[in-house]
C-alpha cells in the first residue's frame, strides 16, 4: 500500500499569480493545479509531457499563437476565469519569476505551497504583516487536482516489473481527500481565506482512456467515471466540513466540473461542437503526440476547425469547452458551484 501511494499521489505542476484589476472589481488569484491549468511552469521542468512547441497555443491571442506552455489551443479555465484580462502573469518557475527552483518532473501540490510560502515572504517584506494579512484575506486561490492520480490509479502496471499491489478505490479516495484537506488547511495557516476547488472531471470520457479501455459504442470507461463521482462526493463533503468548522473567517466553492463537462458530453452538438469523442491534434492512439513538425509527414494530425472539437488532445479540453465551463462555473447556480459561485465569491469578505 505504501509504495502505491507514494509513486502516485499529489503530482501537480502550476503555481501562478494574476492581479486583475477593472473598475469595478479588484482581484488576486493565486493559481495550483495540474496541466488544465499550467500557464507554463511544464517549460521549466525536465518533463515527458511538454506544451512548449507548435500548434499549442495557436489561438492563444496575448501571445500571437505561439506556445506559452499551456496544455491547449488557447486559454485554460483559469486564464478564462480572470474575467476579461488582457495580460497574464509568467508562471511561478520562469526565469522572471521570484523562484530559482530546479524540479524534476511534476511538481507535487506540497512543493507549489512551498512556492506560496516563499511568494508571502516577499509580501512580508514589502508589505508588513497588517498588509499582508489583508491581501491574503481578499485573494483567492484556485486549486484544480487530481485527475492525475486518478490516471495514474487506473494506467495499467509497467510490464516486466511484477504486478503492483494497488490499494482498493475506496481506500485511494480516501487517501486523495484526507491529503488535500490537510493541505487546504496548510494554506488557511498561511493567510488564504478564499478558496475554489475544482473537483475531477468526466476522466473515462478522455480520448486517452478511451482508447486504454475500449468500450463498444464509442461510450466512456464506466470504472473510471464511478471512481471519479465517488472521489468528487468525498471531496465535497469535506469542503462542507471545512466551510462549517471555519465559519465565516473562510470559504471553500466546490467546482462541479465533473457535472458541467458530463453535460456538454451529451449535448455537444448544442454547445457547437461536432466531434466530442476525437482530439483535434495528435491522434486517437498511442503515443497520442500533438506536435508541428518542419513537414506534414512529421507533424501530428490537426483538426481543421479547432472550434467544433471538445479535446484538443487526448487528455485536455479546447479553448472552446474551457470557455463553457468557466463561465459555468463563474455563474452558475449550487449545483455547479457550492455555496456560492465564482462571481459571488470575488465580492465576498471573509469576516
Amino acid at each position: 500500500m505504501q509504495s502505491t501511494l507514494k509513486i502516485t499521489l499529489f503530482f501537480f505542476f502550476t503555481v501562478s499569480l494574476l492581479l486583475h484589476v477593472s473598475p469595478c472589481l479588484s482581484f488576486t488569484s493565486f493559481v495550483f493545479g495540474d496541466s488544465l491549468v499550467d500557464a507554463g511552469n511544464n517549460d521549466y521542468l525536465f518533463t515527458l509531457s511538454k506544451a512548449d512547441s507548435p500548434p499549442y497555443g495557436i489561438d492563444f491571442t496575448p501571445s500571437g499563437g505561439r506556445p506559452t506552455g499551456r496544455f491547449t489551443n488557447g486559454r485554460t479555465i483559469s486564464d478564462i476565469l480572470a474575467l476579461g484580462a488582457k495580460t497574464f502573469p509568467p508562471p511561478y518557475l520562469s526565469p522572471g519569476s521570484a523562484s530559482n527552483a530546479i524540479t524534476i518532473g511534476r511538481i507535487p501540490l506540497g512543493a507549489q505551497i512551498g512556492y506560496f510560502q516563499k511568494s508571502r515572504s516577499y509580501m512580508l517584506s514589502a508589505m508588513g504583516e497588517n498588509g499582508t494579512r489583508e491581501f491574503l484575506r481578499e485573494a483567492i486561490l484556485s486549486i484544480t487536482i487530481g485527475s492525475n492520480d486518478v490516471l495514474n490509479y487506473f494506467q495499467p502496471s509497467v510490464p516486466f516489473l511484477g504486478e503492483e499491489n494497488k490499494v482498493s478505490a475506496t481506500a485511494f479516495q480516501d487517501f486523495m481527500v484526507s491529503n488535500f484537506t490537510l493541505q487546504l488547511k496548510r494554506l488557511y495557516g498561511l493567510g488564504a481565506r478564499k478558496f475554489v476547488v475544482v473537483g475531477v472531471g468526466p476522466l473515462g470520457c478522455i480520448p486517452f482512456v478511451r482508447a486504454l479501455f475500449p468500450v463498444p459504442g464509442g461510450k466512456c470507461s464506466a470504472e473510471v467515471n464511478t471512481f471519479v463521482q465517488g472521489y468528487n462526493k468525498k471531496l465535497r463533503a469535506a469542503l462542507d466540513r471545512l466551510n462549517r468548522e471555519m465559519g465565516p473567517e473562510a470559504i471553500f466553492v466546490h467546482a462541479n466540473s465533473y457535472d458541467v463537462f458530463s453535460r456538454i458530453l451529451q449535448n455537444y452538438g448544442q454547445f457547437g461542437f461536432e466531434n466530442a469523442e476525437d482530439p483535434c491534434c495528435g491522434g486517437y492512439f498511442p503515443p497520442f503526440v500533438c506536435f508541428k513538425g518542419s513537414d506534414t509527414n512529421t507533424s501530428s494530425f490537426l483538426c481543421e476547425d479547432r472550434s467544433k472539437y471538445l479535446f484538443w488532445d487526448a487528455y485536455h479540453p479546447t479553448e472552446a469547452a474551457n470557455i463553457i465551463v468557466a463561465e459555468s462555473l463563474l455563474n452558475g447556480g449550487q449545483s455547479v458551484s457550492s455555496p456560492i459561485n465564482i462571481r459571488e465569491l470575488y465580492r465576498y469578505s471573509p469576516s
